[in-house]
């Protein structure tokens, strides 16, 4: 099973080093600046922190020639950094994990060997009890980016599914999300895959978080919603009825 790394800054592109140079107004011969971005990571990090970014992102009226790692850090950077949320490796992980549910079939559970994809919330708490204790990582961290996810992305959508059909409120989303994460966070897989801090501070601002990801949404983020969501909504109210 696969782990969402806190990845994005080591994924940028030609393109993205070209963005950059041109908003910033570097020349595009300006080596040093170059050896700054690829070599000092305290340097690169400054860089990318500068609001001119994020506002040529927010504000071009056209397709803008990015990865979408790039596209991901920088605008999840500026709304943590607005929401408090100051760690740069938290907004390097949501951004990774933007990228990886951008495609829709990556949002629900997949365990191997059987693969067949699970989609509701209840039905992941349930394989995580049966797990072994390695598996139990994978679904523990899963369950926190599934959770984070839907609640950010698509909270009218869940606020209107509990207004109107009783199924689980945006608390139901922080309080299993944020467990999850702190779940995960005490296992020694955390530690390999140098997690724990990341975990940590996703569980104690989940709600910081989400609601990060919710005003983006509202702005600037378009993901299709998944095929499954309006099931998942009925499902859920039924479990909770």
């Amino acid at each position: 099973m696969k782990v969402v790394q806190a990845n994005s800054r080591v994924r940028f592109t030609a393109e993205d080093i070209a963005f950059i140079l041109r908003v910033l107004g570097r020349d595009t011969q300006d080596h040093a600046f170059l050896n700054l971005l690829f070599a000092d990571a305290e340097s690169r990090d400054l860089i990318l922190d500068d609001p001119a970014l994020f506002e040529a992102l927010t504000t071009a009226n056209h397709c803008v020639p990015v990865s979408m790692p790039f596209y991901f850090y920088v605008l999840v950077r500026q709304v943590f950094l607005k929401a408090g949320i100051d760690d740069r490796a938290v907004a390097d992980y949501v951004a990774s994990m933007l990228v990886e549910f951008s495609r829709t079939e990556n949002v629900a559970l997949r365990i191997p060997p059987d693969q067949s994809p699970i989609e509701y919330v209840f039905e992941m708490l349930a394989a995580s009890a049966r797990a072994d204790d390695r598996t139990r990582f994978f679904i523990q961290a899963h369950i926190g980016n599934h959770t984070l996810f839907v609640s950010g992305v698509f909270s009218e959508r869940i606020q209107h599914r509990a207004m109107r059909k009783g199924a689980p409120g945006l608390s139901y989303y922080e309080g299993v999300g944020a467990g999850s994460f702190r779940a995960a966070r005490d296992h020694q897989l955390a530690r390999h895959h140098d997690l724990v801090e990341v975990y940590d501070r996703l569980s104690d601002e989940f709600s910081a978080a989400r609601l990060a990801l919710c005003d983006l949404s509202d702005r600037l983020l378009h993901f299709s919603e998944p095929a499954w969501l309006s099931g998942f909504l009925a499902e859920s109210s039924r479990q909770f009825n």
